[in-house]
């Protein structure tokens, strides 16, 4: 027996090969097309979302600065019905925030920071929503609740902010000791040259 098959035997096996296993291979080159197409139709359909969030945030954005609440908060209804995921809603919930502190509304603005701190998965924003939470809640005359959200979590890179919030919060219990302690302790932080967090 001859260790090599003729060229005719061999094209005779290629063809009885292709015949019992052409459908799959005709489904697996399918399957792996629309697995393809499925991906990139999806990576453009979450572009196309991004795109959409980010141009809505920037209507919204450009309706608080020019002082129309109504607008920017009818924006940000849609921004949460449309794009929930989005992490242009958490920007625009503190701006809403912002507005409510504005107009006195410090019960909207706290809902607002306190949605931001609980869901959103930046954890910088998280840090700012909870200082600014913290804020609020010492505004509303709340000062032990103001403790407790600035002691539910680290600081982070805005620890003197913080130590300076936490002073607030003493000095409006009357606790002026521990006031001046927090204080300082910002003080301290700042001048060894901790992060610049004004604008906070």
């Amino acid at each position: 027996m001859e260790g090599y098959l003729s060229e005719k035997e061999q094209w005779e096996a290629i063809k009885l090969w292709i015949r019992e296993n052409g459908l799959w291979i005709v489904a697996g080159v399918a399957v792996g097309a629309a697995g393809i197409g499925g991906y990139r139709w999806y990576q453009q359909y979450r572009d196309q979302l991004a795109m959409q969030a980010g141009a809505k945030y920037e209507r919204l954005s450009e309706a608080f600065e020019r002082g129309d609440r109504t607008q920017g908060l009818v924006l940000l209804g849609e921004l949460e019905r449309e794009s929930a995921s989005s992490p242009y809603l958490d920007q625009a919930r503190m701006m809403a925030a912002r507005a409510y502190v504005v107009s006195g509304e410090l019960d909207k603005a706290a809902k607002e920071l306190e949605t931001v701190a609980a869901h959103s998965k930046d954890r910088e924003i998280v840090l700012i929503a909870r200082l600014r939470l913290a804020r609020v809640q010492i505004a509303e005359h709340k000062p032990d609740l103001a403790l407790a959200t600035l002691n539910s979590g680290p600081a982070g890179a805005f620890e003197s902010r913080y130590d300076e919030v936490r002073g607030d919060a003493y000095y409006a219990k009357g606790d002026k000791a521990s006031a001046l302690k927090e204080y300082l302790q910002a003080r301290a932080i700042n001048v060894a040259g901790g992060p610049d967090a004004s604008e906070l």
